[in-house]
């Protein structure tokens, strides 16, 4: 049998989503949990890997199991796991359904404080500099218009190809945070950070919507800016049909 876990947390003590040689991770964190209630070892897939201190309002899991897994189990993970991950739910699902390739999309926001607040040190990058919103949204509105994205991926990854379809791309301002809210069929290693950095030029007016436009058409990860914190990065919404 197939089940699908879905979970959030708070990225701010790991070393990312998936499993990494002597480092603390969610995927790690929650195979010790399961290893403890089930007595027997479970190998987790993830739908989408998160960076360290990145964090999730929804992701997944699946794995295959004999077992017959009750909401009794769910309790019993939740009490034992971090208190910076909350398993949601943990169902049943179709053999075929597979977390990382049935996922149809996957969402982000990005959050930055536009003044210094305390309680939002580890969830929104402090960015005290006067910006157009309105700019800004100019450049993310392009987004919508290209689908070659090398300019905003790293290098050395293990992707195929750099051709991601994004259907939503914008930025509000509400009670001094700003948010970029982007959702694409995929998306690249370390794309979003770079999308907001390099975007936060333009805010500023440091870089024309034009010239934003020619970065983008470079496909050129150098002329790129990735220096957007993984603190302020959220993945909020992930895809899943059958669910």
């Amino acid at each position: 049998m197939r089940y699908f876990l879905e979970l959030k947390y708070k990225g701010t003590h790991f070393a990312g989503f998936q499993i990494q040689k002597n480092a603390k991770t969610v995927q790690q964190n929650i195979e010790d949990a399961l290893l403890v209630v089930f007595k027997t070892p479970i190998a987790l897939t993830g739908s989408s890997r998160t960076d360290s201190g990145v964090h999730a309002l929804q992701n997944f899991f699946h794995f295959d199991t004999d077992l017959d897994i009750t909401p009794k189990h769910l309790y019993s993970l939740n009490a034992i796991i971090s208190t910076d991950i909350y398993i949601i739910n943990i169902k049943k699902v179709a053999d075929d359904m597979h977390c990382r390739f049935t996922a149809t999309h996957r969402k982000y926001h990005y959050f930055i404080s536009t003044h210094r607040n305390p309680f939002t040190i580890e969830t929104a990058w402090h960015y005290p500099f006067t910006i157009d919103i309105n700019k800004l949204n100019e450049a993310a509105a392009l987004l919508k218009s290209y689908s070659d994205f090398t300019t905003f991926s790293k290098k050395n990854t293990q992707t195929f190809t750099n051709i991601c379809t994004i259907t939503e791309s914008y930025w509000v301002l509400e009670n001094g945070t700003l948010r970029f809210t982007v959702k694409a069929n995929r998306f690249l290693r370390g794309m979003v950070r770079a999308l907001v950095a390099t975007m936060l030029h333009v805010g500023k007016g440091k870089m024309s919507v034009d010239d934003f436009r020619k970065i983008i058409e470079a496909e050129d990860c150098s002329k790129a800016d990735f220096s957007a914190p993984a603190h302020g990065l959220f993945l909020v919404e992930v895809g899943m049909p059958g669910y």
